[in-house]
């Protein structure tokens, strides 16, 4: 039996809360502050929508695959797989705004073009720091949202004021893989009376993601090397670089990581998902043997369904994005990265439960992580 409390003991006591904001405009029991999720009052119901919802209560993840996705595109390296690009928008002045080839930005003002979404809930990164979620309605809407942050807004609370709002009816969503996973837990309907509307979500763009940042502490640190009402991006490079990349005007910022891993939330730790597996598709920063230097200005997409590939497609045939060659390594990389973030978020989910057959809210998946 669930309740507020569960998800108060098994969610936001360990330190596993992703600060998604699933569980809030559901009810006025929860909220969030800066990057922290609140409970206002206590619930005894077992049955809210808060707890079904959470990505970090127990999930079938197999059945939830198979429901949405073919059965012959899944792996256990990186989910549903229908193939894997090199991309950035022919337009540039998306590119100019973009945290990298602005392929997101492309993807979402073609879907409201033609009609796959009518809105689109997002985040407005603000250089990086004091993120909010919004609901984007125009392509300016879009636009403004451009570039990435390492805080974590509560973005589905927005998503579930839309659907409850009833006014779009083909709401697109871009999220990090512990909301996209979120999003697909609304719309398998676990409780079909009480669905806020999940009908009405009509696509899902992921995004790459290796960890957030404690809210307060990357706006200190920030502060401590630049102005950070100045901070127009900022920038996590490949592992050899060790180092976090803040843009201030026209100068770039070198903070060394071991300043920065200190900050990752700790439910990042307990994450077993790099490359956002639930959703249309997913998009993060390239990796190529080009170079860095080339790399920032382009992106990897991973195709994950029918209405994922189609619209990729469409994107090809309008001239909406460019493509290249995908390095003939590339696949491998990215699985073997992926398997990476899988072992460290199941060793730490073993070192809470000090069990090495216990995997916490993974449980109920565990065959998806058999030998890892």
């Amino acid at each position: 039996m669930l309740s507020t409390f569960a998800l108060d003991t098994q969610v936001i006591q360990p330190e596993l809360c992703t600060g998604c904001g699933a569980c809030q405009s559901l009810c006025p029991y929860w909220g969030s502050h800066e990057g922290r999720t609140l409970c206002f009052f206590d619930c005894e119901r077992t049955d809210g929508r808060c707890q079904q919802f959470c990505p970090r209560m127990p999930s079938d993840l197999d059945a939830l695959r198979k429901k949405f996705f073919s059965e012959d595109t899944l792996t256990q390296e990186i989910g549903p797989f229908r193939g894997l690009y090199l991309t950035r928008a022919a337009d540039p002045g998306i590119r100019r705004h973009a945290q990298h080839g602005g392929t997101m930005t492309a993807l979402l003002e073609l879907a409201l073009k033609e009609g796959l979404i009518d809105s689109a809930v997002l985040t407005k990164s603000e250089g990086g720091l004091n993120t909010r979620s919004v609901l984007a309605v125009t392509p300016e809407d879009i636009r403004s949202c451009s570039g990435s942050s390492f805080q974590i807004a509560p973005t589905l609370a927005v998503l579930n004021e839309a659907l409850k709002a009833d006014k779009y009816h083909k709401i697109g969503v871009v999220g990090t893989p512990c909301k996209t996973l979120a999003v697909y837990k609304m719309m398998a309907k676990p409780l079909p009376d009480n669905d806020n509307n999940a009908d009405h979500i009509g696509l899902v763009l992921g995004l790459f993601c290796g960890w957030g940042l404690d809210w307060n502490g990357i706006h200190d640190l920030t502060a401590k090397y630049a102005d950070a009402d100045k901070v127009s991006h900022m920038d996590i490079p490949p592992s050899k670089y060790h180092s976090l990349v803040l843009r201030e005007e026209n100068k770039e910022i070198s903070v060394n990581l071991d300043e920065v891993t200190p900050l990752v939330r700790p439910a990042c730790h307990g994450c077993t998902d790099m490359t956002a597996e639930f959703c249309d598709l997913s998009v993060g920063g390239a990796r190529s043997a080009d170079g860095w230097d080339i790399d920032k200005g382009w992106n990897q997409v991973i195709v994950r369904s029918k209405k994922g590939e189609q619209l990729l497609t469409l994107a090809r045939e309008k001239g909406i994005l460019e493509f290249k060659e995908v390095p003939e390594t590339g696949l491998d990389k990215i699985k073997n990265a992926s398997l990476g973030k899988k072992r460290s978020g199941l060793k730490y989910l073993r070192s809470l439960t000090g069990n090495a057959d216990d995997l916490g809210y993974l449980n109920p998946s565990a065959k998806l992580f058999e030998n890892l």
